[in-house]
């Protein structure tokens, strides 16, 4: 296509350069987490190809030294192409190649732009962008999942199960449809959180089985054209022994690289995390509401000044920030949808902007948990609110039916609420219970465990 001017200090070449210009869009880059995939990949595939006798090993162990520096980090600056591109990630793929040609290519000694070690012939080996950058999406997100969020939602989880431990002895009115139901602990509302949580690492663990099925060696159109047959099951044995998190070649190429259904799911997997964090840090701001007009059952942390007009307001800034971040990742899961229907005949031309998404999806969740979890969910502390309100529970008189009947429990809370008194106070006057009886029907820390001798069920 005619000559080019690339910076002289550049590894990359004529050809990203190009793409530099063509895309103009954003300025948002692929995250240091994809390039470290993509240097993993290219490094490995040259191992692979040098195990097949099909690479020098003199350029291939060059290759590998310099694609390692892209997997450290150390040459991030070169990579500079937009997010917004060819549908492919061919852009991307090429920026790779013809850094980690160049670099090793200085490394034996040559000059950049030497071709000493070839981008295509070399680094590109055995692979297309059709098959190496839905390969690289795939590994990013394994290892940021792996290594980033289900940490973050384990330390979530253990800091909700150690609240659940600290609140067990706290009885509290029980809300359902927003309004006041039978009793529950404070540590079984606290149980439940951490139960999502838990449930979102399992969660993460069946998208991460989606992820670890890889279109690499399928090349152009998931034929393997100009591959070796034994490609793609060496490089990604290198790849997981050197990255710690297990891939292997799809069964099926192509519908690996005609489609991103996995990345479809694992995005969906990822909004359905977020659901559950929105849960958890809505509940826990409106436990928190207050202190004094709201329900004011738990104290935050106070962690910054609420107002710029209104002296000593506190806000629940941290479980705010949390409920954004599901608001972003929803968006992001609508943005990797889209990609998903970007499939058309042999390739999906929506890669770049499925990565961009799903990558985010993953680190801010990851974020968010861990600061949930140290910025908030580790200081709460509990009132006596909760316990206070108890006894002027409506919802005990679900306790007197088994004793009076349905009717006739029902009557007593009715005309205990116009009365303003207790159900306690209104069996008392309504009914032949004794004291004795009343202490042992309306013990709400009975009511917060099953068995048929207490209420029945309510709704």
């Amino acid at each position: 296509m005619g000559e080019m001017e690339v910076p002289a200090d550049a590894l990359y070449g004529a050809s990203t350069m190009r793409a530099v210009l063509n895309f103009p869009i954003s300025g948002l880059r692929f995250p240091r987490t994809f390039i470290r995939a993509l240097g993993l990949i290219k490094q490995s595939a040259a191992r692979g190809n040098m195990s097949l006798g099909l690479v020098d090993e003199r350029i291939g162990n060059a290759i590998v030294a310099a694609a390692q520096e892209v997997i450290d980090g150390q040459l991030d600056r070169h990579f500079v192409l937009d997010i917004f591109q060819t549908g492919s990630g061919t852009s991307t793929n090429t920026n790779a190649n013809e850094v980690i040609a160049n670099r090793a290519s200085q490394l034996l000694g040559g000059d950049l732009g030497s071709r000493l070690v070839h981008p295509n012939d070399h680094v590109n080996m055995g692979q297309s962008s059709n098959d190496v950058i839905p390969t690289s999406i795939h590994l990013a997100a394994l290892l940021a999942i792996n290594e980033d969020l289900i940490p973050g939602l384990d330390n979530l989880a253990t800091e909700l199960e150690k609240k659940s431990e600290e609140f067990w002895p706290i009885v509290k009115t029980g809300r359902t449809h927003l309004q006041d139901a039978t009793p529950v602990r404070l540590g079984q509302e606290f149980l439940g959180y951490a139960g999502q949580a838990r449930y979102s690492i399992q969660r993460m663990r069946r998208a991460q089985e989606a992820l670890a099925e890889v279109a690499l060696g399928g090349t152009a159109v998931g034929t393997g054209v100009n591959t070796h047959p034994e490609f793609s099951a060496r490089t990604c044995a290198f790849v997981s022994e050197v990255s710690g998190v297990e891939i292997r070649e799809t069964e099926n190429h192509f519908q690996a690289q005609a489609s991103l259904d996995a990345l479809v799911e694992a995005s969906g997997e990822l909004k359905t995390v977020a659901i559950s964090l929105h849960k958890i840090a809505n509940d826990i701001r409106f436990i928190a509401s207050g202190p004094r007009a709201g329900l004011g059952e738990i104290a935050l942390p106070e962690v910054q000044p609420g107002s710029s007009i209104m002296p000593g307001k506190i806000n629940p800034v941290i479980a705010e920030s949390v409920v954004q971040v599901v608001a972003q990742v929803v968006g992001n899961d609508a943005s990797v949808t889209l990609a998903g229907q970007g499939g058309y005949f042999e390739l999906n031309t929506m890669m770049p902007v499925a990565a961009h998404n799903i990558l985010e999806s993953i680190s801010l969740l990851a974020a968010s948990a861990n600061n949930f979890a140290d910025q908030c969910v580790e200081g709460i502390e509990a009132t006596t609110v909760g316990p206070d309100m108890v006894e002027k529970g409506l919802m005990l008189g679900t306790a007197l039916a088994p004793a009076i009947g349905y009717d006739a429990a029902a009557s007593i809370a009715k005309e205990a609420a116009a009365r303003g008194m207790t159900i306690r106070e209104m069996a008392k006057e309504k009914t032949e219970l004794s004291d004795e009886e009343l202490d042992t029907l309306l013990n709400p820390e009975g009511m917060t465990e099953p068995g048929v001798s207490m209420a029945g069920g309510g709704g």
